[in-house]
């Protein structure tokens, strides 16, 4: 068997198995989030007040409708609002709400041990080899143009 036959298969049970307990420990612990969720609020109290709609969509990997899909729903929790930026209204500006900065504060503990479990028995050294080994991929599958 070809030593890269199936690997798609193992990243894909790998990532199942991480997105399935970030959602068991929201869920544990009342939660009410989806990891899409979690991930763009994440990213927009990282990116702070110049946090725009569109870098959040490119820094996520996700194509505009799904992350407005995305942030509507957080701004219907009452997490995020969405305003304009005074000197380029074609842009819109994401901002956390007091609820969603509390929220934050309330799942950072429980990310951290996720993260931190997530590396046991993994030395930094391999964990850069994996790092490494995932950008070459990526790579590889950015510059594929299809071949017969």
């Amino acid at each position: 068997m070809d030593r890269t036959e199936g690997f798609g298969v193992y990243i894909d049970r790998t990532l199942k198995k991480v997105q399935s307990t970030f959602l068991q420990v929201f869920a544990e612990n009342n939660i009410d989030l989806t990891i899409e969720q979690w991930v763009i609020l994440q990213r927009v109290h990282l990116e702070g007040k110049d946090a725009s709609q569109a870098d959040i969509a490119k820094s996520n990997f996700r194509n505009r409708a799904t992350t407005s899909r995305v942030i509507s729903g957080l701004c219907k929790k009452g997490l995020l609002r969405k305003s304009r930026f005074r000197d380029d209204q074609k842009r819109y500006k994401l901002v956390i709400t007091e609820e969603g900065s509390a929220l934050i504060k309330q799942v950072m503990p429980f990310i951290l041990d996720l993260r931190k479990v997530s590396t046991l028995g993994i030395t930094e050294e391999e964990f850069e080899i994996f790092y490494k080994v995932l950008d070459q991929l990526w790579e590889n599958f950015d510059q594929y143009e299809g071949r017969s």
